[in-house]
């Protein structure tokens, strides 16, 4: 587990954005406002039914009021299965 943004320089991350896009990519650099530089980005696109899309964006970058979570990743670990639907969200009344 990395401390710091510092020992994730040049290796390949997963960037979630608050806006829910889910970017991989080398991180090659940063700054103290946690703005982030990725080489060879892609965007993972999920849609129901089939397997996700990997669109490519190379160098990329993204502001760091809109990253949520950083993490390392191995690219291997990844599938190309379909994705399942979530069931609907139910409410239920409290009796």
């Amino acid at each position: 587990m990395a401390h710091s943004i510092k020992e994730w320089r040049d290796k390949s991350v997963c960037v979630v954005t608050s806006d829910g896009r889910i970017i991989l990519g080398e991180l090659v650099g940063h700054d103290q406002v946690q703005n982030l530089i990725l080489n060879d980005a892609k965007e993972r696109v999920f849609t129901e039914g089939s397997a996700p899309e990997m669109v490519e964006l190379g160098l990329y970058v993204i502001r760091g009021d809109n990253v949520c979570m950083i993490a390392d990743y191995d690219q291997n670990a990844w599938t190309e299965d379909a994705v399942p639907p979530l069931p609907p969200i139910q409410q239920h009344e409290n009796i």
